[in-house]
């Protein structure tokens, strides 16, 4: 670590403004400093091979960092900021393992939706299914249960709610699926390898046209069509015609 390095905890995250503030100690006296971390910043330290990729930083990251004068020269911010390590975050990905279920609460930053870990406050990127509703506005800052997806990878983790409310489209295509019935779609499009449809209104798939030709390459928008559904998750769907 050069002279002018320092390393800290990052202890507040400012989505919006995209900047961090990091808590050090400076000649045994605790100190705290702010620095931008924007993807345009990192952008930067990339091209200057201070990073090799842009990070998404938590509350409780060790970082390291160099301070130097803002971009006015009236105070003293961090820079190169750079990712060392998050005993914490570590601590919760080998639990999930074990035991995936935390509790948290939900945020909401730049429309995304988020959940923040009660022990930690480390948030996870809440990753909605476009069938499911949306947790309403008055479950923000309310205690939810939560699991981690992708624990396997720190910088790829995402958080799920334990308790889904699906749409209606969605449980009656998963009643068809279970039960291997075939469903009735609309079609919204047909490209020149695939058609797309609507199923139940709202759930959009799309199959391969078939080949050698098939029926389906006469089919045109509005048609209905029978399909089945050959597999079905909260985050995708696959379809075939009967």
């Amino acid at each position: 670590m050069s002279a002018n390095q320092q390393q800290g905890r990052v202890t507040f995250i400012h989505h919006d403004k995209d900047y961090i503030t990091i808590e050090y100690d400076l000649n045994s006296k605790v100190k705290t400093i702010n620095g931008l971390v924007g993807e345009l910043v990192q952008q930067k330290w990339i091209a200057e091979k201070i990073i090799k990729k842009v990070q998404h930083f938590r509350i409780g990251d060790n970082v390291s960092f160099i301070i130097v004068p803002s971009a006015r020269g009236d105070k003293m911010v961090a820079d190169c900021v750079t990712f060392l390590y998050n005993n914490a975050l570590t601590n919760m990905l080998q639990k999930a393992a074990i035991d995936n279920k935390f509790v948290g609460y939900l945020k909401i930053v730049n429309g995304n939706y988020f959940v923040k870990e009660t022990a930690s406050y480390i948030s996870f990127p809440l990753l909605i299914s476009p069938w499911e509703v949306a947790p309403p506005a008055n479950f923000l800052n309310e205690p939810v249960f939560f699991q981690l997806d992708n624990a396997e990878s720190a910088a790829k983790v995402t958080a799920s709610l334990s308790r889904h409310q699906f749409t209606q489209a969605y449980n009656k295509a998963m009643l068809h699926f279970n039960k291997q019935t075939p469903v009735v779609a609309i079609v919204t499009a047909v490209k020149k390898y695939t058609v797309e449809v609507a199923i139940f209104g709202e759930i959009e798939a799309k199959f391969k046209v078939a080949s050698p030709p098939h029926a389906t390459t006469q089919l045109k928008e509005g048609d209905s069509i029978q399909l089945m559904i050959d597999y079905l998750s909260p985050f995708k769907i696959a379809v075939s015609p009967v």
